[in-house]
């Protein structure tokens, strides 16, 4: 109940504000998080000093406030998102290449989306539907708060894209490849995976890494081309998504191979602007099992 009402009386009616009011309320965040609260800092600078040994300290400071005032955009972007209209939405989230997607859908084939918490991830759930051909699926982990995630799921599907988490998720790939409908899945793959042993183990920013197997399981179990997407920003607000090649042919690959591709590519688009990339998440409090040393 407390959830459902910290959702309509105060999350929706402040998606409703004028945009430069939430985006004023975005310096206030930054202020509560980086200078009051310092919101899980140790995180952020360990998980930062680790990713990039080279940089001194004031590099990693200056990287790490970087890091809050885009963090503190999020978090009202995540509002605003509530209330945009498509045409909006569209304006400040635009897809510079959909034809590597067309062509699959063409095809009647489906297409896996391999990406990551890097800028603005939210406004590609709620856009997806419409940005591609493809009926848009977003695979996503459910926030623990479940009544807080059902509301912003609603805001979040509200132009057609759907939403699926681990319980689900199977079952979802089954229906939509049994009847040949072919479907865009979202799959954001940089969090830290629940099962160190069924995970991929690689060398990621410099450290062992877990990462979640699962786009390259589907892609394999129903030969779904792969493709990785790299959000750019533009301006504050405004974002830029490019599709790039990773197989068409996934049975064709080695175990391991796919995701090893997209980690490399996900490395080389942190690598170009870190700030962008969600520091705070515990990413690396796994280790690699003996097995797999």
């Amino acid at each position: 109940m407390l959830s459902k009402l910290l959702f309509y009386l105060v999350l929706l009616p402040l998606a409703y504000l004028p945009i430069r009011v939430l985006y004023a309320l975005s310096t206030f965040i930054f202020f509560l998080l980086y200078k009051v609260f310092g919101y899980r800092k140790k995180v952020v600078f360990n998980n930062l000093r680790n990713s990039f040994p080279e940089k001194g300290d004031e590099e990693i400071a200056v990287l790490a406030k970087k890091y809050y005032r885009h963090l503190a955009d999020i978090a009202v972007e995540l509002v605003l998102n509530m209330r945009l209209s498509p045409k909006k939405l569209f304006a400040r989230y635009r897809v510079t290449n959909p034809q590597m997607t067309t062509k699959y859908f063409e095809q009647g084939k489906s297409v896996i989306l391999m990406s990551a918490h890097y800028n603005n991830w939210e406004y590609m759930i709620t856009s997806l539907e419409h940005q591609l051909l493809h009926h848009g699926v977003g695979v996503g982990k459910q926030l623990s708060n479940v009544p807080l995630d059902k509301c912003l799921n609603k805001r979040r599907t509200r132009f057609g894209t759907e939403v699926v988490f681990a319980d689900t998720v199977r079952q979802t790939f089954e229906y939509y490849e049994h009847h040949h409908v072919p479907t865009a899945y979202m799959m954001l793959c940089d969090q830290s995976p629940n099962d160190i042993h069924k995970c991929w183990w690689t060398t990621f920013l410099n450290q062992d890494t877990g990462v979640i197997y699962g786009a390259e399981y589907f892609a394999k179990k129903y030969n779904i081309p792969v493709l990785y997407y790299e959000v750019n920003k533009v301006k504050r607000g405004f974002y830029e998504v490019t599709f790039r090649h990773i197989t068409d042919t996934p049975n064709d690959t080695q175990h391991g191979e796919i995701v090893e591709k997209y980690v490399r590519m996900l490395e080389q688009t942190i690598k170009q602007q870190p700030e962008y990339w969600l520091w705070s998440h515990r990413r690396w409090k796994h280790k690699r099992p003996s097995e797999n040393v």
